[in-house]
């Protein structure tokens, strides 16, 4: 018998970013698949996932497709649409926005990943286009419609899912809220090899590392930082930038993008690294953990799931500089054990990863034509 012909579907492919990294793990348990992406650009995902074929969609050939992408949003459903998946057994897609929407044949059974639902379509609205961040009569006339389609659209094509499997508890909440199925939980890759302790003496500053988009609310970690009057790195890039460097006083430093090895470096050396926003999951905190460093995070969301109070890190209650600022007190008086820390961030490897969502594949791949779950 023949092995199953397998498609994965990724939103796009700009960055390496956590999402990616789940896509690189599946790379190496399909390594024959092809990729559809809305967009591809090349040189910016690793050499595991560039070595697939990888098919783009209408948005790639428009006008900035590749690098102002999200104005074509409205077109994202019918473009991830347009895939012809024919000859397919197998279909897997990885989906924070639209991949989960691809049309999958009759024959095959289709298994998501899901990071979380259109998040800017429910519930983190205002957080992308509210007043304050579009004007008010253009979040109100403009993209309040347009997104209340695509959340009509993200709903009604939760059906086309055979099986969702959600990167945390939090999401499975959502998808069970939003689409009304049930979701199995395989927590993501984190390379706990790669990122590991180092015989360094961590010095005083805080760090985040994310991309800078509005609903991480860094600017929030930048105003509470301020107050306590501690520096703060940042690692990432994205359309927040200009504004965080207008916000920044001296004592914020942005660095853009780094390398793997300079972010290892940083979780290393920094005194904590702050969360500061709700997670579907949150890699970062993870990898700081294996660096042996403790975390300050927002206490909901995926955080609650990767951070252990008073163990590996502190979280904090409100999304208030006043709330964060105290939790950055408080870190600095915790003497917290860095093996503790790296044990506790082992529970989520990416050796973990393949075996569990090995065994979910073969599962769905096993189950008769229109299983559901």
């Amino acid at each position: 018998m023949s092995a199953p012909r397998v498609a994965l579907v990724h939103d796009w492919l700009t960055g390496m970013r956590g999402g990616e990294k789940v896509l690189e793990a599946l790379c190496e348990l399909h390594p024959d698949s092809d990729i559809l992406t809305l967009v591809h650009r090349r040189g910016s995902v690793s050499p595991a996932i560039e070595r697939h074929r990888i098919r783009t969609s209408i948005v790639q050939r428009l006008p900035g497709g590749q690098s102002h992408y999200r104005r074509y949003l409205p077109l994202f459903p019918f473009a991830i649409e347009q895939f012809n998946l024919d000859g397919c057994d197998l279909v897997i897609s990885s989906s924070h926005c639209a991949a989960k929407g691809v049309v999958a044949p009759g024959r095959a059974r289709h298994l998501c990943y899901c990071h979380s639902p259109m998040r800017y379509a429910w519930d983190q609205f205002d957080a992308y286009f509210g007043p304050s961040r579009v004007g008010a009569r253009t979040s109100r006339w403009v993209y309040r419609p347009m997104l209340a389609r695509l959340a009509r659209w993200d709903a009604a094509t939760a059906g086309r899912v055979d099986r969702f499997v959600a990167n945390s508890r939090h999401v499975a909440g959502r998808i069970r809220r939003y689409y009304n199925r049930e979701a199995s939980v395989v927590y993501p890759p984190v390379d706990t090899v790669f990122y590991h302790p180092a015989s360094v003496s961590p010095e005083s500053h805080f760090l985040i590392v994310s991309a800078l988009v509005p609903y991480k609310q860094i600017d929030l970690a930048v105003a509470a930082c301020s107050k306590v009057g501690v520096p703060l790195r940042i690692v990432g890039d994205g359309p927040d930038r200009a504004r965080l460097e207008r916000q920044a006083g001296p004592n914020t430093t942005l660095l853009g993008w780094l390398s793997n090895e300079q972010i290892r470096d940083e979780y290393r050396r920094a005194a904590a690294v702050i969360l500061p926003g709700e997670e579907d999951f949150g890699i970062v905190p993870i990898e700081a953990q294996a660096c042996g460093r403790p975390v300050v995070a927002f206490g909901r969301g995926g955080a609650v799931e990767t951070v252990k109070g008073g163990e590996t890190g502190v979280l904090f209650a409100e999304p208030t500089v006043d709330s964060l600022s105290d939790a950055l007190r408080r870190v600095g008086e915790i003497a917290f054990d860095p093996n503790r820390a790296r044990a506790h961030a082992e529970r989520f490897s990416r050796d973990r990863f393949l075996e569990e969502m090995r065994a979910v594949i073969a599962d769905t791949a096993a189950a008769p034509i229109g299983t559901r779950w």
